[in-house]
């Protein structure tokens, strides 16, 4: 089950009071920074918009590859460990906003986590370390550690066990250089 606080609305749709729950130009200055960051190759750079004007956590050596959409309200509810790979044009939700309500949620992704090209993590998640997403999968639950998981909706497709014991058959992660 995701962790999400849920808020009720009157009237409208949540979207409608949109900027009763977040700043217009704390919105403004997210976008700017997202998008830019979208479209910069450099790892280092990225990182560091990320951490210094979106407050995020992110780890030494993570990559965020080109067209990740971060959460455009609420990125300092994204958290993400070290060393890990965020797929090309994944998008990673801190909120929902829905016809009554509204949905905040933090997201947690570990160390060396592998997240595949076009996926979407909603609000209220939790990646353990290690874990590998498969491209376009939709996150709608936690991921234990060390799992193997994808689809829509998204399953278990190896075990840490499992994962564990195909790392070890595997020659060429073996060989060490």
């Amino acid at each position: 089950m995701r962790k999400t606080d849920r808020y009720r609305v009157n009237g409208a749709n949540s979207l409608w009071h949109v900027y009763k729950t977040v700043p217009f130009w704390k919105v403004v200055k997210n976008f700017i920074v997202i998008q830019l960051a979208r479209y910069t190759p450099f790892l280092k750079i990225k990182n560091w918009l990320y951490r210094t004007f979106l407050r995020m956590e992110v780890g030494e050596q993570t990559a965020f590859a080109l067209m990740v959409m971060l959460d455009i309200m609420f990125p300092e509810k994204i958290q993400v460990g070290r060393n890990s790979v965020i797929g090309y044009n994944t998008t990673i939700l801190a909120h929902e906003y829905l016809i009554k309500e509204y949905r905040l949620g933090a997201v947690h992704i570990g160390n060396e986590v592998m997240i595949g090209a076009n996926s979407t993590i909603l609000p209220g998640v939790s990646i353990g370390d290690g874990a590998i997403v498969s491209a376009g999968t939709v996150v709608h639950k936690d991921v234990e550690a060390g799992t193997f998981v994808g689809g829509n909706p998204m399953k278990v497709i190896f075990t840490k066990e499992e994962m564990q014991k195909r790392i070890n058959e595997d020659l060429f992660l073996q060989k060490r250089s």
